[in-house]
């Protein structure tokens, strides 16, 4: 013994590893002892021997008859630390007994059950925490010699005829566990588990005696009308499948109304008995008995689901019993997550719903978020001071798990959490990223499905029979269309293909810029195949806009591998096929531009941005052919000239400037000019009169206009520009020359205020020269600069009438707010009034809306280069 007494120290360790470890060595160590060990030829005088030594009470048992002295030490010992209250001990003791009596076949069953009940004595004297030892002692005894199967071993003893075990001793099993669930409550559900436990080895094993323990079982549970508890419903759903042939009928009734346990109707009685209330009776409280609550969920709830959801082989081998949408409804939904339920049963109620969840597949998973639990699940996961809010996020990090596990789930998923049991907003209401991480792990055929889903409700009709509520409803759920669809492919971590991405730009593109007048069934632009009832509104159209430059403005910041002959690159801004987002989204609006049976634009174009688009498109064709050693320069260009016929299309009128695509143009025609005609005498063009050649001032070089015009993207602050702009400055990076450069270090430099004053009166100068000049010419004039004289100062008429109007604005902003203007007929300053913080602010946007005004009419009267800065 020696050798084997360090190791029970170590059955006690807090560390699973160390009790493990210890356990292996013990047993593998009496495995050794008893190997070696030979009977005594003469049993009598080996009981007589024992007798005189004294010790009866150690020796009556026989097991020294059979076994090794450290063998039956140890045995001893570890029913007796069943018992110690020191650290792990019961945890160490009793699977190591467990395994030392599947090991051995030298003790009966009867003797360790009696070494068990003898070690385990409750008496009067002991105290409240002396006795639950003893208790649990019992437990996990009774419990080991089941999980050991010496409880159903039909073998004999090595030096006798005696059988391991018998009839008899199953039945003081039986009766021990009942027993000890009767005498508390807190130990009922573990000793119906062991009950259970011992039931079902008995339905698997071989035994002569098998049918008489099964009765045995029957007779013991149903013998006395009881009350029925969560315990003994795992137990009947256990022995309707071990035992058909019994009466069951007879045994379920009055409390249920049918034989087969999980039939719809005896659903509410089971959902009573679920929530620890008494099942016979009408009245029922929702308040946890006292002592009796468990923060985990009782063992049943495997059982009920095995029945209704077989998951493992063993029951997935036979049909479900039951509807498990009726199941889950009456049981669970309207009984746990009644509105009137506690949080301890609504916190059970998603522990079901996580074990549940694993086992459906998708036809059954829209059963599982009922109204009552996307309600609570809602509530408590959206508010982090909510009793059950760790709860409920473990129930949404659970729903994203199983769609990384299996991806097809995904879009029945999202269907329930923006349904009608939930809400569109899902992610904003709860405060987490539930639906987005649940698209992000779908498959691209999930995607595809949940984009269809989206465009099917843009069309569907409203349920309310107001119609201002009607078009407000229908309003809201277009928004959250748009927001979703942006959402999808602006995601990076989302499968991405061209087919549902280009879908997604198209039904933007044509919301946002046309009208569809006339549905086109067998379009290629799946927007097209429906005529929206009601028509989108200029809000929603506007915002179709604003979402689809800036779903390109996250393409274009986008790689794409892009798989050429015999090389791979990852190359941004582009599709699959190496063509530009923005290209393609271009090539589909002039498709409908085309199309004037089935759509018509939302605005109409003047003739100059029309000129203006077909000079982009027959320069954007010629970019196609440029050759290979500036082909990067060219994309670059093809990408600033696209981007900028787009953001024309998408601008608002208030926003419009044709100056930017003006000198796109203009840079770009003189970068990759057309290739010259040939004059009638084979001469060359040259495009220009040579006088007219020689009076040329000095313009920019086509790099730099482009590239100034990147500067300017950069300056208008929106997302889609600024990533046009880096794109293109990437691929005009290699054209660039010594003048751009200087433009460059020109817009980063800081000047000092003292020089600018300077500038400034060197500007005035040079205006009262040229305004001298004009003086003399007018001297010497003509008829022609009579006229010219008699329209500047109708210019000037019309600028005086322009002041005029913004000064009546002004003064008409001072007075909506509470201020007089000044009218100088008073030299006191005792009469002005002064205009405090608040009026000040009041009254700004009024006027900087007068002066926005001011200066466009400005802009549109004289005109105004973009921003081309000599670099000299």
């Amino acid at each position: 013994m020696s050798t084997t007494l360090p190791l029970f120290w170590h059955l006690s360790s807090a560390s699973k590893k160390e009790r493990l470890d210890a356990s292996v060595k013990l047993v593998a160590a009496l495995q050794h002892f008893q190997s070696n060990f030979v009977p005594k030829e003469s049993p009598e005088t080996s009981e007589d021997e024992d007798e005189d030594e004294g010790g009866d009470t150690k020796r009556s048992d026989g097991l020294d008859a059979s076994n090794a002295q450290d063998v039956s030490y140890s045995i001893r010992r570890l029913i007796r630390g069943l018992a110690s209250p020191r650290e792990s001990s019961r945890l160490g003791f009793a699977v190591a007994l467990t395994e030392l009596l599947s090991r051995i076949g030298t003790v009966t069953c009867s003797q360790i059950v009696q070494l068990i009940l003898d070690s385990s004595k409750t008496q009067g004297s002991m105290t409240g925490q002396e006795e639950r030892d003893v208790l649990f002692a019992r437990l996990f005894g009774l419990t080991s010699v089941i999980q050991s199967g010496l409880l159903l071993r039909d073998s004999t003893l090595p030096s006798s005829s005696t059988v391991a075990s018998d009839l008899a001793s199953f039945k003081e099993v039986l009766a021990q566990l009942l027993a000890l669930g009767e005498k508390k409550s807190w130990l009922r559900e573990s000793a119906w588990w062991s009950l259970c436990f011992a039931a079902d080895a008995l339905s698997v094993s071989e035994v002569y005696w098998k049918d008489e323990g099964l009765d045995a079982i029957v007779s013991a549970v149903y013998s006395e009308a009881k009350t029925w508890s969560p315990e003994k419903l795992a137990l009947t759903l256990k022995l309707q499948v071990t035992c058909p042939s019994q009466n069951w009928k007879k045994i379920l009734s009055p409390t249920f109304k049918s034989p087969d346990l999980l039939s719809t109707g005896n659903l509410g009685a089971i959902a009573r008995i679920l929530k620890e209330s008494d099942a016979d009776e009408d009245e029922e409280t929702d308040i946890p008995k006292s002592g009796s609550w468990k923060p985990q969920v009782h063992f049943v709830w495997d059982a009920l689901l095995d029945q209704v959801l077989p998951q493992s082989p063993q029951s997935a081998a036979r049909a479900p019993k039951g509807s498990f949408p009726d199941f889950f409804r009456i049981v669970v939904d309207e009984s746990l997550f009644a509105s009137t339920s506690s949080p301890e049963r609504k916190y059970w109620g998603f522990q079901v719903f996580q074990k549940a969840l694993p086992r459906v597949n998708a036809d059954d998973m829209p059963m599982l978020f009922t109204k009552n639990f996307m309600r609570s699940w809602i509530n408590h996961l959206s508010n982090s001071d909510r009793y059950l809010h760790k709860a409920a996020r473990q129930v949404a990090t659970d729903v994203q798990n199983v769609v990384k596990s299996n991806p097809t789930i995904g879009f029945s998923l999202i269907l329930q959490l923006t349904g009608v049991h939930g809400s569109r907003q899902f992610d904003r209401l709860t405060k987490t990223k539930t639906v987005e991480a649940i698209l992000t792990s779908m498959d691209e055929a999930g995607i595809q499905s949940y984009i269809d889903y989206l465009l099917k409700q843009v069309d569907e009709e409203p349920s309310s029979v107001d119609a201002e509520t009607d078009f407000q409803a229908v309003n809201t759920r277009r928004a959250w269309i748009i927001d979703q669809l942006a959402a999808l492919v602006r995601n990076g971590a989302i499968p991405k293909t061209d087919a549902w991405i280009q879908t997604i730009l198209d039904w933007l593109a044509v919301h946002g810029l046309f009208i569809i007048t006339k549905k086109a069934e067998k379009s290629t632009i799946s927007a097209l195949r429906s005529v929206p009832s009601p028509a989108f509104s200029e809000e929603l159209r506007g915002n179709c806009r604003e979402r689809l430059l800036a779903c390109l403005a996250d393409l274009t910041v986008q790689t794409t591998l892009i798989k050429e002959d015999t090389k791979s690159s990852k190359i941004a801004a582009v599709a699959s096929d190496g063509r530009f987002w923005v290209s393609r989204v271009l090539s589909t609006i002039e498709e409908l531009e085309k199309d004037t049976k089935h759509v018509k634009p939302l605005s109409e174009m003047d003739e100059e941005a029309v000129e203006q688009r077909q000079k982009a498109r027959e320069i954007l064709a010629r970019l196609k052919d440029v050759p290979e050693n500036r082909r990067e320069a060219a994309r670059g260009v093809e990408l600033l000239l696209s981007a900028t016929v787009l953001h024309a299309y998408c601008a608002d009128e208030d926003d419009a400037d044709p100056e930017p695509l003006e000198n796109c143009l203009d840079g770009a025609s003189r970068m990759f000019p057309a290739e010259a005609k040939k004059g009638k005498k084979g001469r060359k063009s040259s495009g220009a009169p040579a006088e007219e050649k020689g009076k040329e001032k000095e313009v920019p070089e086509p790099v730099d206009v482009l590239v100034d015009t990147v500067i300017g993207f950069l300056e208008r602050g929106t997302a889609y520009m600024r990533a046009v702009a880096n794109q293109v400055f990437a691929l005009l990076a290699g054209a660039v020359q010594a003048s751009t450069i200087d433009l460059i270090l020109t817009q980063l430099e800081r000047r000092d205020p003292d020089e600018l004053v300077a500038d400034e009166d060197e500007d005035v100068e040079m205006d009262d020269e040229e305004d001298d000049e004009d003086d003399e010419e007018d001297e010497s004039g003509s008829s022609s600069s009579s006229s010219s004289a008699e329209e500047n100062e109708d210019e000037e008429d019309g600028d005086e009438e322009a002041d005029l109007e913004l000064r009546r604005k002004i003064e008409e902003a001072l007075r909506v707010n509470g201020i007089s203007a000044a009218t100088g007929d008073s030299d006191s300053e005792s009469e002005e009034e002064l205009m405090d913080d608040d009026q000040m602010l009041a009254i700004d946007e009024q006027l900087a809306a007068a002066f926005k005004a001011r200066a466009a009419e400005k802009k549109r009267g004289k005109g105004k280069c973009f921003g081309v800065v000599d670099p000299r």
